[in-house]
This record gives C-alpha cells, sequence and structure tokens, in this order.
C-alpha cells in the first residue's frame, strides 16, 4: 500500500517537535532535581505551570489567537491537564526526592507499554497491535534497562518512602500515558497554544492551592538556583517542550510519540556527563545502542504521519 503523502511543511513540523520534545523533555529531570531541593515539589509544580499558562494565554491573545472556550472544551482541557500536569508531573517532582533522576527516567520508560494498554485494552481504540511495535517496545524496556543497570542496584537500600516514591513513578507514567490518549481522541477544537496556556494554567492553579493548603511556602527556599530552574522548566520544559508534544499528539499516532520515554533518558544522562561530569560507562553505550534501533523500530511500525482534521 502506497504512503500517504504528506506536505513537505508539515513533515518538517513534526520533526522539528520531536527533536524539541526529545532534547528539552531529557534536561527536564535536571532541572526538577535542581527545583525540589529548594522548593517543596507540589508547589513548584504549581508556580512552574501557573507562570508558563498565565503568559502562553497572554502570548496567545497578543498574537489574535481565540482564548475563550465552551463549557465542554473547559472541562475536557481541565481534565487532561490535571492528568498531565497536576497528577504525573507533579508525582515526578515528589519522587525526584527520594530516587535518583535515572531511576526516575527509567520507571517512566513504562509508558509506551501503558499507551497500547490503554489504546488497545482499556478502550479499544485502534488497530491491532503489530508484532514489530510490541518488539521495539520490548527492545526500548530492554534498553533502559541495560542503560540504567548500574542505578537498579540502589533499589535495594531504598527505604520505605523510597520504595513509595518508585512504586509512585508507575502511576505517574499512568496517568501521564491516560492524558495523553484522551486528549488524541477527544480533540478538542481550540489552537494547539491555546489548548497547551489553559491545561497549564488550571493545572498550575489546582498544585499551588494544593501546596499552599499544605504549608509547603514555608520550606520553601526562593534563591538564584531555584528561580533559574524554573524559568528553565517554565521555557523549555513546557512552553516549548509541552506545546510541541500537544502538537504531535494531533499529528503522530500515540505510540511515535512515547518514544520520547526511550529517548529523553539518554539525553538527561548526556548531560549529566557534560555538566556535572558523570562517567559514561559501557552500559550506558550499550543501552544507547538497544534504543536507538528500539525508536526507529517502534516509530516505523504503527503507522505514519497522520494530517489534523
Amino acid at each position: 500500500m502506497a504512503l500517504p503523502e504528506v506536505p513537505i511543511s508539515k513533515r518538517f513540523q513534526v520533526v522539528l517537535a520531536f527533536a524539541l520534545v526529545y532534547v528539552f523533555w531529557g534536561s527536564t529531570y535536571l532541572g526538577i532535581r535542581i527545583a525540589v531541593e529548594r522548593i517543596p515539589p507540589i508547589l513548584m509544580a504549581g508556580v512552574r505551570f501557573s507562570i508558563a499558562g498565565v503568559f502562553l494565554l497572554v502570548f496567545c491573545r497578543l498574537t489574535g489567537r481565540p482564548t475563550r472556550l465552551t463549557l465542554d472544551q473547559f472541562w475536557r482541557l481541565a481534565f487532561i491537564g490535571i492528568l498531565l500536569l497536576s497528577i504525573s508531573n507533579a508525582m515526578l517532582a515528589w519522587a525526584e526526592l527520594y530516587v535518583p533522576t535515572g531511576l526516575a527516567a527509567l520507571l517512566l520508560s513504562f509508558t509506551p507499554i501503558w499507551f497500547l494498554f490503554i489504546e488497545h485494552v482499556l478502550l479499544r481504540h485502534g488497530a491491532h497491535v503489530g508484532r514489530a511495535a510490541l518488539a521495539g517496545v520490548a527492545l526500548g524496556v530492554v534498553g533502559m534497562v541495560v542503560l540504567l543497570w548500574p542505578r537498579l542496584h540502589g533499589i535495594k537500600t531504598l527505604g520505605g518512602w523510597q520504595l513509595v516514591a518508585a512504586a509512585s513513578l508507575l502511576g505517574a507514567s499512568f496517568s501521564w500515558a491516560f492524558g495523553s490518549v484522551l486528549a488524541r481522541h477527544w480533540r478538542v477544537q481550540v489552537d494547539p497554544m491555546v489548548g497547551s496556556g489553559w491545561q497549564m494554567t488550571l493545572a498550575g492553579i489546582l498544585d499551588t492551592a494544593a501546596g499552599l493548603a499544605l504549608g509547603q511556602h514555608h520550606a520553601a527556599r526562593w534563591d538564584a538556583s531555584a528561580l533559574g530552574a524554573i524559568l528553565y522548566l517554565v521555557v523549555f520544559g513546557s512552553w516549548v517542550g509541552y506545546s510541541a508534544y500537544v502538537y504531535l499528539l494531533r499529528h503522530v499516532p500515540t505510540s511515535k510519540v512515547s518514544t520520547y520515554a526511550y529517548v529523553n533518558p539518554v539525553v538527561a544522562v548526556f548531560l549529566g556527563w557534560a555538566i556535572l561530569g558523570e562517567r559514561i560507562d559501557a552500559f550506558m553505550f550499550a543501552g544507547l545502542a538497544i534504543i536507538v534501533p528500539a525508536v526507529a523500530l517502534v516509530t516505523t511500525a504503527e503507522g505514519n504521519i497522520e494530517p489534523a482534521d
């Protein structure tokens, strides 16, 4: 069967969006770790997304994008935003207080498995899952295990809270996958940047209120490192990365979009080596050699680029 024709500009936009998600989201693990060492996680997530969402909506208004929503659009965007940001990202931020960033990335790499489970088992959407796609998912998980194997030894010495944090990351990955699947199938008819702005704003308000109710503002240290980390997360994690992710959900099968879960830890490892001087060992090289083919396999197995409706 011949491949459907997709405009070159559309292909370029999709490739660029993938690059932004792969690179910048891989760097957010470091940014989150720096931020939560100074600002409690729920409050940090709330401040981050409140700032990102409000300024993004202001930008949309200034550039002529309509920001008004119908009641149905509001509740759909709110529900998706809560799943993706209020729950998933806040849980990740909290977990990074107790588990290494590498282990957090490994546990979140389970996201593609949740994508397939939700799409094809829970919601019974989409076509039959091909063997190539399943093989790619399995290979990607193997690559993550190989890449982060030295860090897994720490599990044996983790205390009770660390084990809870590690387990919560599986719940965070499910919440993220479920919200992503709903975002794709609901296709709320608003500008992607407007939708992202509302999701971040609503999630930020909820997390900020929760953080203040828990008294987390009393333990916050608003020093230069904290403000710098939040600024980086706002610009590159939220504005650039999340907007690119929302765009991909509208144009690319979720199985392809989920490949970021394989690439982000590679980016995180590289940044650790380049910025923090962390050693790259044979496990990391072996994991990279497995992950890259896995990403290619999943990407080519689960369909082609889908033009927007």
